[in-house]
């Protein structure tokens, strides 16, 4: 087997041969993808069950849907997002050809985790071939099947010198890290985004992190609440609870020990079985300083909360990590653009729980403690490229270029003040 480092290097080899510049050989990767998603579908299913008891319905729905529905976008659009983007030009540039023009970054790592152990590892893969780049990845040992399927998928459907798949646990990761790639791309908790992100200003690599923490649900006013306990029920338990965008990772022991930590009332569920590492669906209440409410929770456990007003919700949020998602369950659209404008948080979604990160159209991707960047369609596309300014000049007008020259003048800097001088307007209704 290949070390680490043979097998960046491989690929950094590929990638200078510029086989993957051209829109039909990312096509061509990104079509044999998404066979091997429907083809291998059954060998998935039983993948994801075997390492999380994952059910057809939701595996279906996060698992395999999304990453085809992305992939179908992605295909459409893609000659369209790899054409030169013109720009606005002054006087001093009129005769000029201006336009940033998107080039993929070279070879770059990207690091899934467990809980979505396809759909967390391939989004982003389809964002970075999309951008003509050659890719390592680098599936969660804890889901081992999984890792394993993908492992042997990978090298069937997909070129074999421009991607990469690497497996294993924390010292496979570490000697990947040593390497230098030209993005680092990680899914994960924060106390192992230090780590990567000591390991990349090593080699000053940019980074996206998609992180986690609590994402607050506020509910106000005289909603119907049953159709909102349906949705948010829906959100909060899909998965086992285990979806970064969860409204409030699974652990058996640490989210039993929790609720015992809690001095809430349970209201609904609290059954475990230790023997199957099962935790029923479980509602509690509890007061802002429960045990429940301090970190991310990332299992079958709902904390619900009262407060007295909708400015003290609004503030309770803002004195918090800003959070990965927030959602509002109203009526009133004065309340819901309320919290929209006085919060911030990567995502927002109104009446509804996690079903934002389903579009392709939105980034998804959080903010401050919550992560760094955003993929999902077009924003995979534009993480994974370089902007490149350009500018083609000609050789006309250069009597015009003479009043950069020396001597200096007052009257030449007068003339070139306004030549490159932007001219504002600003209508106010």
């Amino acid at each position: 087997m290949d070390s680490k480092s043979e097998i960046v290097e491989r690929l950094r080899s590929s990638f200078r041969s510029g086989i993957t510049i051209s829109q039909e050989f990312r096509c061509v990767q990104l079509s044999n993808l998404r066979s091997m998603i429907q083809e291998n579908e059954e060998d998935i299913l039983n993948a994801l069950h075997k390492d999380l008891c994952k059910p057809k319905f939701e595996a279906i729905l996060s698992e395999i849907d999304i990453v085809i529905n992305e992939l179908h976008y992605t295909i459409n659009n893609l000659q369209s997002w790899m054409k030169p983007e013109y720009v606005d030009k002054n006087l001093a540039t009129k005769m000029d050809n201006c336009f940033v023009r998107r080039e993929p970054l070279g070879v770059v790592l990207i690091i899934g985790t467990w809980n979505y152990p396809l759909q967390l590892l391939i989004l982003p893969m389809i964002g970075a071939i999309a951008a003509g780049n050659c890719v390592v990845i680098k599936p969660s040992e804890v889901s081992a099947a999984a890792c394993q399927l993908i492992s042997e998928l990978i090298p069937k459907y997909l070129s074999q010198d421009c991607y990469a798949v690497v497996c294993g646990g924390a010292d496979e990761t570490k000697a990947l890290l040593q390497n230098r790639f030209d993005h680092i791309f990680f899914t994960g908790s924060q106390v192992v985004a230090r780590s990567i992100l000591q390991a990349a200003s090593v080699h000053l690599t940019p980074v996206t992190l998609e992180l986690g923490g609590k994402c607050p649900c506020l509910i106000y006013g005289n909603v119907t609440i049953g159709a909102v306990a349906r949705r948010l029920v829906w959100a909060k338990f899909f998965n086992g609870g285990q979806s970064c965008a969860a409204p409030d990772y699974q652990h058996w022991t640490r989210l039993t020990e929790l609720l015992k930590e809690s001095n809430g009332k349970v209201v609904v569920g609290g059954e475990s079985d230790q023997q199957d590492k099962y935790i029923a669906p479980t509602v509690v209440c509890v007061a802002e300083d429960d045990a429940l409410m301090k970190a991310e929770i990332f299992g079958p456990i709902l904390p619900i909360l009262t407060v007295e007003s909708l400015e003290k919700a609004v503030d309770f949020v803002n004195h918090k990590e800003k959070p990965l998602a927030l959602y509002i369950f109203s009526n009133e659209t004065s309340v819901i653009n309320t919290v929209m404008e006085k919060t911030s948080s990567g995502g927002f979604c109104s009446n509804d729980g996690i079903v934002h990160m389903t579009l392709p159209g939105l980034p998804f991707g959080g903010v401050g403690g919550s992560g760094w960047g955003s993929y999902h369609g077009r924003w995979g596309f534009e993480t994974f490229s370089h902007r490149r300014a350009c500018m083609m000049r000609g050789w006309a007008l250069e009597k015009l270029n003479g009043l950069r020259y020396p001597p200096y003048t007052d009257n030449k800097l007068s003339w070139l003040r306004w030549t490159a001088s932007p001219k504002t307007t600003c209508l106010l209704m």
